[in-house]
């Protein structure tokens, strides 16, 4: 018996999946190089709560070490280390290989907006003595998750006399937050009948700024002038500035540790910064890649990808354009040739929602990096489904470089799906595939994630773009 039991375990471990948790294939070394890289990341998530500024942060980052900005026309050589920025709110990265560019980029393209709620062009108003804003969601949300969290404005805006100034109020322990108001459950009969979609409806959030009125018995709107002095004081706007003006409310939680064991992370922005920060990191850590190495931090990616820094934009196109024109190719012959890892999150399996899963074809925490070869809806609506020969390909590639991966999909086929910036890049004629950290509660207010699924993304990325 014992030897039939032998050789069944042997033939198991030749034949089947190994779908271990990760933890039982790394050493305790590896474990805790893996939690260290992570207060890296939680760092960078506490400074980066938008994509502009994840795009400063990052910049910062890539000049401590040797990056310099990339001018048109700038010549480049072997191991020189650029970026460029894309209007504030995007950027790409580029190190140069030892090998032609006619052979192709490596590229990593990762997305660093995240669901939130913006300011309407005129979001200032008053109500019974109280003052609010106004505010159009941005991207996919629950809305009633949005209801009595501690919120925090960031933001630029442009003054009549088109001079700037930036926003960034309530992420210091001595700044004021804000919050959506919701009814206490004593009078919530009626909102509780509603289906959840409904419950906090668009137009109810609405974020409490304040209450104290101007103190002038004959003022009208007292409470939205006082307001708007202190706004004035501040920042040396009056209310039409607002029309110029890109602010977004965000939670104002920081990134902390979740669990005794300290395993995992929660905050607010993992979809997709668990990502970019690995594609980041992996592109400063990168020194004599074969193949030119290429980074893109995208926006837009969760209202479509549209607009000028989404990645429907030719800026991407542009920019492998001009590398492959200073080191004597064309465009069209770089990127037919080139790879791509979309690097977006999946969601992950969660024991107390099973039933949207399909246990075999999903994502599960501290299993490593998930590599999904198609997203989209339904019937594959909006995916670019990976070839075979190139899933074979970045398999063979992680498993002879020790990185601990597994697929998933994004639920059930006939439960809902979603994309990624994987088509768009796919469209230009490049190999794609979908590679990035599985996610707990994905696109709420706070996310989790698993330490050592976020660095066997950096791993991954890195093993990408070294080859």
């Amino acid at each position: 018996m014992s030897e039939k039991n032998s050789a069944a375990k042997e033939l198991k471990e030749k034949l089947l999946l190994n779908r271990k948790n990760a933890v039982f294939k790394l050493t305790d070394n590896e474990l805790a190089e893996c939690d260290s890289y992570c207060e890296g990341y939680k760092s960078f998530m506490n400074a980066a709560k938008t994509e502009r500024e994840a795009v400063i942060t990052a910049v910062d980052m890539l000049k401590k070490n040797g990056f310099c900005e990339y001018k048109p026309g700038m010549k480049l050589a072997a191991g020189d280390r650029v970026y460029r920025v894309n209007r504030g709110k995007a950027l790409l990265i580029a190190v140069i290989g030892t090998e032609p560019i006619s052979a192709g980029v490596r590229l990593c393209a990762a997305h660093i907006d995240s669901p939130r709620l913006d300011l309407k062009q005129n979001p200032l108003y008053e109500d019974n003595e109280t003052a609010f804003f106004k505010t159009h969601y941005y991207g996919g949300i629950k809305k009633y998750q949005w209801t009595t969290i501690p919120l925090s404005l960031h933001g630029v805006i442009i003054r009549a006399d088109g001079t700037s100034v930036t926003v960034n109020v309530g992420e210091d322990e001595n700044d004021p937050v804000f919050c959506v108001t919701d009814l206490l459950p004593h009078l919530a009969t009626e909102q509780m009948k509603r289906p959840l979609a409904q419950g906090i409806k668009g137009e109810d959030l609405n974020i409490l700024i304040g209450s104290r009125p101007f103190r002038d018995d004959e003022a009208s709107s007292a409470v939205k002038l006082n307001i708007m002095k202190i706004l004035n004081e501040k920042y040396g706007i009056i209310e039409a500035d607002f029309i110029s003006a890109e602010l977004e409310a965000v939670p104002a939680f920081k990134a902390k540790d979740i669990g005794f064991d300290r395993s995992l992370i929660g905050a607010y922005g993992h979809d997709d910064r668990v990502c970019a920060y690995p594609a980041l990191t992996a592109a400063i850590d990168c020194k004599a890649p074969k193949h030119t190495a290429v980074t893109v931090l995208t926006d837009k990616e969760e209202t479509g990808s549209n607009g000028n820094t989404g990645l429907c934009s030719s800026y991407l196109e542009y920019f492998i354009y001009d590398l492959a024109e200073a080191l004597g190719s064309d465009g069209r012959t770089v990127l037919s040739a080139s790879e791509c890892l979309s690097a977006d999150v999946n969601a992950a399996f969660d024991p107390n929602f099973p039933e949207v899963n399909e246990r075999n074809n999903c994502a599960y925490i501290n299993r490593g990096v998930c590599i999904t070869k198609y997203t989209g809806a339904r019937g594959k609506s909006g995916t670019s489904d990976a070839s075979a020969e190139f899933a074979g390909r970045i398999r063979i590639l992680m498993d002879a470089n020790n990185v601990i991966w597994q697929t998933g999909e994004l639920g059930k086929v006939d439960e809902g799906g979603g994309g990624t910036v994987a088509a768009y890049i796919a469209n230009l004629n490049v190999d794609t595939i979908d590679m990035g950290v599985p996610v707990l509660c994905m696109h709420a207010p706070y996310e989790v994630v698993s330490k050592i699924d976020t660095y066997m993304a950096y791993k991954a990325f890195s093993v990408f773009m070294a080859d």
